[in-house]
C-alpha cells in the first residue's frame, strides 16, 4: 500500500493528488479489502487452500487519510467577483454578437449557452440541476406577484442523498 500511494505522489513531480483524491483511493481499496477477507464470501479459506495464504485487511483508521475538516479545496480558489462575473456574462452574450455579425450559424445555441450559465448563476444550480430544466420548472413565487411565472424554479433533478431519489426543491427569484 505504501508503495502504491508514494507512487501515486510522485507520478506527477509539484503537483501531488488532493488530500480528498488519496482518501477516496483509500476508502475504495478498504472497501475492496473489506469484501476479500470477509469470511461470508469464502476468499479467505478459498485463498488458503490454493496459496498457503489468506488476505488481510491493510487499510485502518491509524494509517489512512482521516477527515478531518468540512471544508478540504484549495484555499486559493475564491468565488468570482461581481465585475468578474459581469466579464463572464459579458463574454457569452459577446460571443452571441460575434456570431450574428459574421452571419454564421450557431447563435441561437451560443444564446442558450448564454442563457443557462446566467440561470445556472442566478439561482445557485448544479450541473445536473440545469441538464434537468425545463420551461414548466418556471414557477410563480406567491409573495412576489410581480416576477409573473417566473418567481421561482423548481428543481426536480437536485442532489440526492446517498443512495436515495434526487430531491426537489423550489428556487425562488432574488432581485
Amino acid at each position: 500500500m505504501e508503495a502504491f500511494f508514494d507512487d501515486l505522489r510522485t507520478r506527477r513531480p509539484g503537483r501531488p493528488p488532493a488530500v480528498f483524491t488519496a482518501r477516496n483511493y483509500q476508502n475504495d481499496l478498504r472497501l475492496f479489502f473489506d469484501y476479500i477477507t470477509d469470511t461470508r464470501y469464502g476468499w479467505p479459506s478459498t485463498c488458503n487452500e490454493r496459496f498457503g495464504r489468506a488476505p488481510v485487511q491493510l487499510l485502518h483508521e491509524w494509517n489512512t487519510v482521516t477527515h478531518t475538516s468540512e471544508y478540504e479545496g484549495s484555499a486559493e480558489r475564491r468565488p468570482l467577483t461581481y465585475d468578474e462575473v459581469q466579464t463572464l456574462f459579458d463574454a457569452a452574450d459577446g460571443r452571441v454578437e460575434e456570431i450574428r455579425a459574421r452571419r454564421r450559424k450557431g447563435s441561437l445555441a451560443a444564446l442558450r449557452d448564454a442563457m443557462v450559465l446566467k440561470t445556472v448563476y442566478a439561482f445557485g444550480l448544479r450541473r445536473q440541476e440545469a441538464c434537468g430544466l425545463d420551461l414548466c420548472d418556471l414557477r410563480r413565487n406567491p409573495k412576489v406577484a410581480d416576477y409573473g411565472r417566473f418567481g421561482a424554479v423548481f428543481v426536480r433533478h437536485g442532489k440526492a442523498s446517498k443512495g436515495g431519489p434526487p430531491k426537489r426543491r423550489n428556487v425562488l427569484t432574488v432581485p
